[in-house]
């Protein structure tokens, strides 16, 4: 199998799924129209609620919701060979994500906009809206803590691509600062992205120095850097580093995956990892379950993420001009994120499995796996680190590319510079969600305690931003300092996951009030089940075989009890769901199976 085969039938299926399966579901489905204004138009206040050209609207909701997951899932699949992921990428996306976020978006739209929590308040009652708002809080807290994991594993021991994720910091604010002076969005573009490169050729001259010594850091000294930094990110204003943080990441978002793209046409890698591997059952290095449940709970963002509904009842619904631009922003960016995760599979499965093996696990773990590396002292040498041990996914995923990279003959000898920029690529994807979710967290934190602490409830009281801030940081920073890649991940998966079956609950409810026929309930009910078993098999088994398992090397009470909150939120939800079903199921409005009346 070649790299070029897969990347060119995933882009035939998703095209196909978008052309096909998207017109069916925003149009016979949903019902979409014109016919009536947008909450953008309906609520145009200049700020929050604006009608904004799709494809403007698309560049915003794909930077949102195209943050690690999409890099690092499918990177950590791979352990399973590389069909099990591939197949879970593209119908996943296509059956399921897509769907998921286009529903999501559509029913936060028909109630003016509204956040998750307060659209199933309205359509499930207060239980499942209280249970859905407390859901998120959780989620976010391990989404936090599951994506900044994977900075660890990149910027460990790592000087060079420290000092160019960290100079990404002040080129932020710089860019913030003099576009808010100056109003001139290319010249203030132009200047940070110049200055991102410069970062990426300048690090090599800092290894040797006392910058270089100063930034040669170990990982829990950096697990107390990131919630620091997060802090921040989520107390200052907006403008200052959040906003031009998501607008530069957005071009190196989409500038990389292109690059990556053509040198996949150009060099046409061999595929050198096995269609399955001996760990499909379980007892993986990487990851400990087996494929099934834990390719789907592994592979979130690439296929069907819960994360998404953050955003899709967030910015995106106040931001559409039109009803129709669903298709190109809800169920569109769900499938461009897709692609992603596929060019993300096929730089890890370039490698040869034991130089994989070797990067995605433990030293002492490696060991035992009988493996002989093959290609990484080579690569080790040309890129200028050392490669092994450095867990997490985005190091292998950046030795894939680099590979990738240089095998154009004109690339040949920039390994050690590819690498780096692609660490910084992936640090900067993260570092946009991390700093955005932190903030999403405070919020929800301040809207949580606000019933007891009213001025909690007001995000200009600089009291109550500082202390929700800290609290959200502080949450998530233990999780990263106290955990391991595997555990957290899957933690992040699980959770992930389950927030994806409450939004596809959302969305079987809503087609149930509005459909022309309750068989397209299955467009949302199909996925649901099939999400929803697995999140729970994951995560009993979790629960059982290593958070609750003094044996394991992911022994952890709270993991465990956060796991249990959860799974227990999820079933409060569906039981609630299943009664409005029933009621909506056997609503008069239906005859023959066809609908007299929308709800």
């Amino acid at each position: 199998m070649n790299g070029l085969s897969i990347v060119i039938g995933a882009i035939c299926v998703l095209v196909i799924g978008y052309r096909l399966y998207g017109y069916f579901f925003t149009k016979k489905v949903l019902l979409i129209n014109d016919k009536k204004p947008t909450p953008a138009h309906e609520l145009n206040d200049g700020k929050d609620y604006v009608p904004t050209n799709k494809w403007v609207a698309f560049g915003h909701h794909f930077a949102a919701i195209a943050a690690a997951g999409p890099l690092v899932g499918p990177v950590l699949a791979a352990q399973f060979g590389y069909l099990p992921g591939l197949l879970w990428l593209l119908i996943g996306a296509v059956i399921g994500g897509a769907v998921h976020d286009a529903v999501v978006l559509f029913a936060s739209m028909r109630k003016k906009g509204k956040s998750l929590s307060e659209v199933m308040k309205e359509e499930l009652g207060p239980v499942a809206g209280f249970c859905t708002g407390l859901a998120m809080l959780f989620i976010i807290t391990i989404t936090m803590a599951g994506l900044s994991m994977v900075v660890l594993g990149a910027l460990e021991r790592n000087p060079w691509g420290t000092f160019a994720v960290a100079i990404t910091i002040p080129i932020a604010m710089l860019v913030g600062i003099a576009y808010k002076k100056t109003g001139n969005l290319i010249a203030t573009s132009a200047i940070g992205f110049i200055l991102l490169v410069i970062g990426v050729f300048v690090g090599p001259y800092i290894q040797g120095t006392v910058l270089g010594e100063w930034l040669t850091l170990d990982r829990q000294t950096l697990a107390i850097i990131l919630p620091i930094y997060a802090f921040f990110a989520a107390a200052l204003p907006f403008w200052f580093l959040l906003a031009p943080r998501d607008y530069l990441s957005s071009f190196m978002k989409i500038g990389v995956f292109i690059a990556l793209i053509i040198g996949v046409f150009f060099v046409n890698p061999v595929i050198q990892f096995p269609v399955v591997t001996e760990f499909i059952h379980g007892g993986g290095p990487i990851i400990a379950g087996p494929v099934w449940p834990f390719v789907s709970i592994t592979i979130a963002c690439g296929a069907i993420s819960g994360f998404h509904a953050f955003i899709g009842s967030g910015t995106t619904p106040k931001m559409l001009d039109k009803w129709e631009d669903i298709r190109v922003v809800g169920f569109g960016a769900m499938l461009v994120e897709s692609l992603v995760g596929v060019m993300a599979l096929v730089a890890a499965t370039s490698l040869h499995p034991a130089d994989y093996f070797a990067i995605n696990a433990a030293p002492a773990v490696f060991a035992t796996l009988g493996m002989e590396v093959v290609n990484l002292p080579q690569l080790s040498q040309a890129i200028g680190i050392d490669l092994e041990g450095r867990t997490g996914g985005a190091v292998s995923l950046a030795v894939g590319m680099t590979q990738i990279f240089t095998g154009v003959p004109w690339f040949t000898h920039l390994s050690g510079y590819f690498y780096q920029f692609v660490i910084m690529f992936e640090a900067v994807f993260i570092l946009t969600a991390i700093d955005a979710g932190t903030r999403v967290a405070r919020y929800l934190i301040q809207d949580f305690l606000g019933d007891a602490i009213k001025p909690l409830k007001r995000t200009d009281w600089w009291p109550g931003t500082i202390f929700a801030s800290a609290l959200a940081c502080f949450m998530w920073g233990y999780l990263l300092y106290t955990g391991e890649i595997g555990p957290i991940w899957t933690l992040f998966g699980v959770s992930n996951q389950l927030m994806a079956s409450i939004g596809l609950v959302l969305g079987a409810t809503v087609i149930l009030k509005i459909a022309t026929k309750r068989i397209y309930v299955l467009t949302c009910i199909i996925p649901l089940v099939y999400l929803y078993i697995s999140v729970n098999v994951a995560g009993i088994w979790m629960i059982k075989n290593v958070y609750w398992n003094s044996a394991s090397a992911g022994y952890s009470v709270l993991n465990g009890v956060l796991s249990v909150i959860m799974l227990i939120l999820g079933v409060v939800i569906v039981i609630t769901a299943l009664k409005s079903w029933v009621k909506l199921w056997n609503s008069p409005r239906f005859v023959k199976g066809k609908a007299i009346g929308a709800v």
